[in-house]
């Protein structure tokens, strides 16, 4: 999770130093964005295992 939020931070950081603008927006649209995609893998990973264990129970 926390790989992910870092690289899509650095290339937020890559693209504002490369495109300038007064509210580093790169940074921050790309950031929410790794987090989102962390918390949907984390979340698929959740059910995957409770799928798994709902099948050894039965």
């Amino acid at each position: 999770m926390g790989v992910v939020i870092f690289l899509f931070s650095k290339l937020g950081t890559w693209l504002d130093e490369k495109y300038p603008n007064p509210n580093t927006l790169f940074v921050k649209a790309l950031t929410l964005i790794g987090v989102a995609l962390a918390f949907y893998n984390i979340n698929r990973q959740l059910k995957e295992i409770n799928k798994m264990d709902n099948n050894e129970e039965q």
